[in-house]
């Protein structure tokens, strides 16, 4: 684990993201909307971003090239679940998860392509493995409600591209920023699209404005914030070739681990492979070969002061 200090982080990650995942519909069937729900994460992202600042004494990289990079990063992430609100307005959720699930997919080859991140045979293969778990995890069974014309395919098509390009820019930008920088300019883009997720939201309907509405809401969003920390120092760190297929790939495993623990709630036989093809996809890349390790902390500290 000391060699790999992305794995470290990796796995921080997704053991955030998954009770994340296990318990984030509470508040939006207690009467939250999710586009509210957006909101409250938007601010979530305030206090891990201040003591990210804090770590780095405030002296966090403000050029041209790095706000653009921040902000592709950030656009794209919140700009990417927006979207999404609208993508499972009028489209099937079952088509529409595991649709978007693969932007993986084009994390490796613009990181094969222009950042010539290559792995072992063992850690393709265990990169194929999560690719192979992701889609099976999302799956929904059809229910009632169908899709509304065909604009959810196009919808469901920006989301898997911008998820895609945002694991990509976040790996490209962590070669010249530091981790903390990216984070902050995440978590203004954030911010900056509240009002348009305000503007989508259904105020003429009932909203819990309980404890089981915000309050509940900003503890399990802060899940998914602390998660989105994390990741930057995976990234930063490992290979996006590698982390991006196996973040998007064991998340959801402790999610359905929980929720089966707690809601009794018994996986499909097609997520149930998805769960086998997970482990072994983490069992392979955790313990691969050197050449699949990602930077160390020297060659990361190294990276910092070459790129200043």
């Amino acid at each position: 684990m000391k060699r790999r200090p992305w794995l470290i982080f990796a796995v921080i990650t997704t053991a955030f993201w998954g009770v994340w995942g296990a318990f984030i519909e509470i508040p939006e069937k207690a009467g939250f909307p999710a586009t509210l729900g957006y909101s409250v994460w938007a601010l979530t992202m305030i206090p891990p971003a201040l003591v990210a600042m804090k770590m780095i004494n405030w002296k966090f990289e403000h050029d041209r090239r790095s706000i653009l990079l921040g902000c592709i990063i950030g656009f794209t992430g919140a700009g990417g679940q927006l979207v999404l609100f609208e993508a499972l307005r009028t489209g099937p959720a079952y088509l529409v998860f595991p649709f978007i699930s693969m932007s993986p997919i084009v994390t490796i080859l613009l990181s094969y392509l222009f950042l010539k991140e290559r792995a072992s045979k063992r850690g393709w293969l265990g990169i194929i493995f999560a690719l192979i778990a992701i889609p099976l995890l999302a799956y929904q069974p059809p229910g009632s409600s169908g899709a509304s014309g065909y604009g959810w395919i196009i919808l469901s098509l920006l989301v898997f591209l911008a998820w895609g390009l945002q694991a990509y820019v976040m790996k490209f930008a962590n070669q010249s920023m530091k981790a903390e920088s990216i984070f902050l300019y995440m978590t203004v883009t954030g911010l900056l699209l509240v009002p348009i997720a305000l503007s989508v939201t259904d105020f003429s309907a009932p909203v819990n404005w309980g404890f089981e509405g915000p309050y509940l809401t900003a503890i399990i969003q802060s899940l998914n914030a602390i998660g989105a920390l994390m990741i930057v120092y995976a990234f930063r760190y490992g290979k996006a070739i590698i982390v991006s297929p196996l973040t998007n790939a064991v998340a959801p495993v402790i999610t359905i681990a929980i929720s089966l623990l707690i809601y009794r709630v018994i996986p499909e036989p097609v997520v149930m492979a998805g769960m086998i093809m997970a482990i072994i996809s983490i069992s392979i890349l955790a313990f691969g070969d050197p050449g699949d390790r990602g930077e160390t902390e020297k060659d990361m500290l190294k990276g910092m002061a070459d790129g200043q």
